[in-house]
């Protein structure tokens, strides 16, 4: 079977991610069908195979063993002159419920949103329809009878199907939304083909954009098997909480039929003044459309978003390709502070990328100014570092600078912000929507800020305080801006530890 490797020498260009998927050479956005299946990782996606814009939609394909490289495929679902292929899921159903398999061979079944284009028998609405492969996830084959649900609606899309075995029965379970009505839809199958509707959710929280990409799944509470709460996001755009495209989260209980949600703020429906109160899956602007893996080993959530935003995404500065994947997060729910929260770490065994040495630094004070760090330089890494405030107002480190220009990531203390200023990271002035100052609520851990970093070629993730704060953005400095440099402003701070590891 012929593949694309993404480490092809003449597709590089120096925006190109090294720890980060991207297509070759064309458009992608919104992650699609995320499964692991016979030992590989499947990511499936929102795909302009004949351009670097939005349009055409298909389901792009690529797969990994260990969710730090990736293999592109040929396109796996392509759209035709009847429809377009939105987003959806995939399911393996190990016990051929749906008919598709053959013989000894369980298929694996796409379930899709079809974009119905003019002239269509369905022209103008969009409903869920199936294909299925017999050969691992790489070929597909759609389903005669397509679609298999429709609301006669203009705007209902993204299903997210799972596996339900409750008290209520084994069934199939879709969650999908309307988008324009802030509503996350659910229903039921024996089949995946026969779909009968169960309840709604929604509106809540935010509602400042269209409900897009929902997903489901249970999660056991700090770890205890005898103690599960059940997770439902949905991403937004606009609305996200420093403008632009985000996804939130619910915490609650699902019986088979109905979400109940336990962490919804009832005080103002989308209030500006509620934003903090809100479960972010990401403070930054460029986490999109996160969706998780169906059947990830050892029962683990592995969830990949879309580093993008709407807002300025057709317009980025990356040629051929355009619009790269997040890092893959395992997610786990948490007690923290008598509340419960998604906490977010990177997946994957980092020490594999290691290319040397690492650079380190055990307790150092920082004056008030800059400090720039001789041997900390590189364009793809993964910085480690604890800080204690002095008397400084805010205090943190400037990525990809070159002494006049960089990304600074630092900590307000009074204020309690995490924050990344992208105003002065490289170009900018491609969207005047780009340049940004944002922030993230953060609390100290014992006095101290702990943050891991991922810095790549065209891209800053921090994970903060363990994962309990993330904030992703796109960033795109020059190609000789490698500096690395401490600060702090009106005061001092303390560097508890430090460790910088260059990645290939």
């Amino acid at each position: 079977m012929e593949t694309l490797t993404t480490n092809n020498a003449a597709a590089i260009d120096m925006y190109r991610p090294a720890l980060h998927y991207a297509a070759r050479d064309t458009w992608l956005n919104d992650p699609n069908g995320l499964i692991f299946h016979d030992g590989v990782y499947h990511l499936y996606y929102q795909n302009n195979p004949l351009g670097n814009v939005w349009g055409n939609m298909s389901w792009g394909h690529a797969t990994s063993t260990d969710l730090l490289t990736w293999t592109e495929h040929p396109v796996a679902i392509p759209c035709d002159d009847n429809e377009d292929i939105f987003s959806g899921s995939i399911v393996y159903d190990r016990t051929n419920t749906s008919g598709f398999g053959t013989g000894s061979v369980a298929p694996l079944v796409a379930i899709y949103t079809s974009a119905f284009k003019p002239g269509s028998e369905h022209e103008g609405i969009q409903a869920q329809s199936l294909a299925y492969s017999l050969d691992g996830g790489y070929t597909w084959t759609k389903h005669a009878n397509n679609p298999v649900l429709s609301r006669r609606s203009a705007n209902f899309r993204d299903p997210k199907v799972i596996r339900y075995d409750g008290g209520e029965g084994s069934y199939w379970v879709m969650v999908a939304v309307e988008a324009q009505d802030f509503k996350a839809m659910f229903y039921k199958s024996e089949d995946l083909k026969n779909w009968e509707f169960l309840d709604s959710f929604g509106p809540a929280n935010a509602t400042g954009g269209i409900w897009e990409c929902p997903d489901l799944f249970p999660l056991p509470v700090d770890g205890d098997p005898d103690n599960v709460k059940w997770v439902l996001t949905v991403n937004l755009n606009p609305g996200g909480p420093n403008r632009g495209s985000a996804g939130q989260y619910f915490i609650g209980d699902f019986d088979g039929t109905s979400f109940t949600s336990t962490s919804t703020v009832t005080a103002g429906l989308n209030s500006t003044d509620n934003q903090g109160a809100y479960h972010w899956l990401d403070w930054g602007r460029d986490y999109y459309a996160a969706v998780s893996f169906n059947d990830a080993p050892d029962n683990r959530r592995l969830m990949i978003g879309w580093m993008n935003n709407w807002e300025y995404a057709k317009h980025i500065p990356t040629t051929p390709w355009r619009s790269p994947m997040s890092l893959a997060r395992e997610v786990s729910l948490q007690t923290i502070d008598g509340n419960l929260c998604l906490v977010q770490r990177p997946a994957g065994d980092w020490t594999a990328l290691v290319a040397q040495e690492p650079f380190s630094l055990a307790e150092t004070t920082i004056d008030d100014g800059e400090q720039m760090l001789p041997g900390a330089s590189g364009t793809v890494q993964r910085i480690d570092v604890s800080f204690t405030r002095g008397s400084a107002k805010e205090f943190g480190l400037v990525l990809r600078g070159d002494g006049a220009k960089g990304t600074r990531v630092g900590i307000r203390p009074d204020e309690g912000q995490l924050f990344v200023d992208r105003r002065k990271s490289g170009q900018t002035d491609f969207h005047e929507s780009f340049p940004s100052l944002d922030t993230a609520p953060v609390r100290s851990t014992s006095g101290s800020y702990e943050l891991s970093i991922f810095v790549d070629r065209c891209s800053v993730e921090v994970f903060a305080q363990d994962g309990q704060v993330t904030m992703t953005e796109l960033i795109f400095p020059a190609e000789n801006s490698t500096d690395l440099t401490v600060f702090a402003t009106g005061g001092t701070a303390t560097i508890n530890s430090l460790q910088v590891m260059r990645l290939e």
